[in-house]
């Protein structure tokens, strides 16, 4: 099963790409993290921007897939909680794509139409760090999956 984080924002720190690259290594082959990632659309309101973002996160996400969005307003897990969902999108069988917006998040359009909404909680987190997240919050959830020591709560 492949898993796709499919997002705004293509020019990262150095940082971000080595967190992002650290976690994306330790993932098992079964379960590879990919990077599909786009510039960010200029000029015109902020509902603009979303909707030509919008726009290019679905002419690039692989399909078939199930899709994930990063949405504030989403469902709090905790890592438990996440394992058993990425247990659950295992036996499922499709791709996941996990979506992040640009600086002025996803469009209400298309969090209308995907088949999941994750929060990493009430803060406002920048959306080059919620990649490092992301990443590492998979294979924290992966390890605890397999009994893993990685993750000790």
């Amino acid at each position: 099963m492949n898993l796709n984080l499919v997002c705004i924002g293509r020019k990262m720190p150095g940082w971000v790409e080595q967190g992002w690259q650290d976690y994306q290594r330790r993932l098992p082959p079964h379960l590879p993290l990919k990077l599909i990632a786009m510039d960010s659309s200029r000029g015109g309101n902020a509902k603009e921007i979303q909707q030509a973002e919008a726009e290019l996160l679905r002419k690039r996400m692989p399909q078939p897939a199930r899709v994930v969005a990063l949405d504030g307003a989403g469902q709090r897990w905790n890592t438990e909680q996440l394992a058993k969902q990425l247990e659950a999108w295992q036996m499922d069988g499709r791709a996941v794509n996990f979506l992040i917006g640009g600086a002025d998040g996803l469009d209400a359009s298309l969090l209308a139409e995907v088949d999941q909404h994750w929060s990493l909680g009430p803060l406002t987190l920048p959306h080059m760090l919620v990649r490092v997240i992301l990443a590492e919050q998979l294979y924290r959830a992966w390890s605890l999956t397999q009994g893993h020591p990685y993750h000790r709560a």
